[in-house]
């Protein structure tokens, strides 16, 4: 009888790895690539950062439904290729798996995810990744062209907007409070209420 073993894959620190080494993991684990680097995704987070991912999609929802934008929640690939012709999975090398994404472009989904920048991406922090969200991921998002980056503190119910100027570098735009109002930016006169969102 064949069966299919669990393949755990044989990480070694000076390989790059690209998106269909990736697809050939199969483990049960997630990960992420960073411009070819593998990062381990950490256990289930908290029931607090679901609930206010919970409540952000379905505020996104709400607004994206008479639009051609759709609204996907982790664990959802986006692929971020170096150039935009290298979209093979063999010339892909960061695959990333943000808390909540918002694309408008149809022509960017496939059956694997997204592939190329969404245009709104949420990460809500946990003690454990928070310097990925700040830092790392930060720079990949601002490098691939990512419209607008949200940043979520949960415990201090805070939220911070990240916005790409016309040189594509991000510009800080405001630390929101668990009470303020938020406008959405790549979106015209939508407004969140962030009292509903942290709201538990």
């Amino acid at each position: 009888m064949n069966f299919n073993v669990p393949t755990t894959p044989n990480i070694k620190p000076d390989h790059l790895y690209t998106y269909a080494d990736y697809l050939s993991w199969q483990d049960n684990k997630r990960y992420e690539l960073y411009n070819g680097i593998v990062h381990e995704m950490l256990p289930a987070p908290s029931r607090k950062h679901q609930d206010i991912s919970a409540n952000l999609i379905f505020e996104f929802k709400r607004f994206t439904q008479k639009t051609s934008c759709k609204v996907y929640h982790a664990p959802f690939d986006v692929r971020l290729p170096a150039t935009e012709t290298a979209l093979e999975d063999e010339n892909v090398y960061t695959v990333v798996q943000p808390d909540i994404v918002v694309v408008c472009d149809p022509k960017k989904l496939d059956e694997k995810g997204c592939i190329g920048p969404p245009d709104l991406v949420v990460e809500i922090l946990s003690p454990s990744n928070s310097r990925n969200d700040i830092e790392d991921k930060f720079a990949l998002y601002e490098y691939s062209g990512v419209s607008e980056y949200w940043i979520i503190h949960p415990e201090e119910e805070t939220l911070i907007v990240y916005r790409l100027d016309k040189d594509g570098k991000y510009i800080f735009q405001q630390l929101y409070s668990n009470m303020a109002k938020v406008n959405v930016g790549i979106f015209q006169d939508v407004i969140i209420d962030l009292s509903h969102i942290f709201n538990q």
